[in-house]
């Protein structure tokens, strides 16, 4: 049996029907306002045939399970101009994308969103960009993702950008 312990340090100005009725709203804001729509391709680590002997996933071996589409706040850093290595030759990469999500969509969705797992972003109506999770947002402790430090309530996620040969959706 899980142990509940109510939470009452803002108590006597900030309860659960205030934080119940925020998160609606920011919701209600975010599912209807912003609109930004990403769909998650998770990587079925069960079904993913890796390698013996470092672990690592073969060539075509990665699995997913069914996309799942998602609505979130989506930030994409501006591209950068980098030189490949020591040599003269420069390439744009595209900026990595920050993407956060209420928890209460993904305990809806039942999913969960991990190191590694792809993400689709519409540029426009028929260009998808790919990318693929590197902070899967474990930490919700801080006071950014707490509501005055009363509970966490949102996820943050970054995600590069991943070219056509790593991916390409399903």
């Amino acid at each position: 049996m899980e142990k509940k312990v109510p939470i009452t340090r803002l108590g006597k100005f900030f309860g659960g029907e205030d934080y119940d009725l925020d998160i609606s709203m920011g919701r209600e804001w975010l599912d209807g306002d912003m609109n930004f729509t990403l769909v998650l391709y998770k990587v079925d680590k069960q079904r993913t045939k890796t390698d013996d002997v470092y672990g690592e996933a073969l060539k075509d071996g990665i699995q997913f399970l069914a996309p799942v589409q998602f609505n979130a706040y989506v930030k994409i850093v501006q591209p950068e101009n980098k030189f490949l290595g020591t040599s003269k030759l420069q390439q744009t990469e595209p900026g990595n994308m920050t993407f956060s999500v209420y928890q209460k969509d993904l305990d809806d969705l039942q999913i969960t969103i991990d190191f590694g797992d792809y993400i689709g972003y519409y540029e426009t109506e028929t260009r998808v960009r790919y990318y693929t999770v590197v902070n899967d947002g474990r930490v919700v402790s801080d006071l950014k993702h707490t509501y005055g430090g009363y509970k966490p309530f949102y996820r943050s996620y970054v995600a590069s950008a991943v070219n056509m040969n790593e991916f390409r959706g399903i």
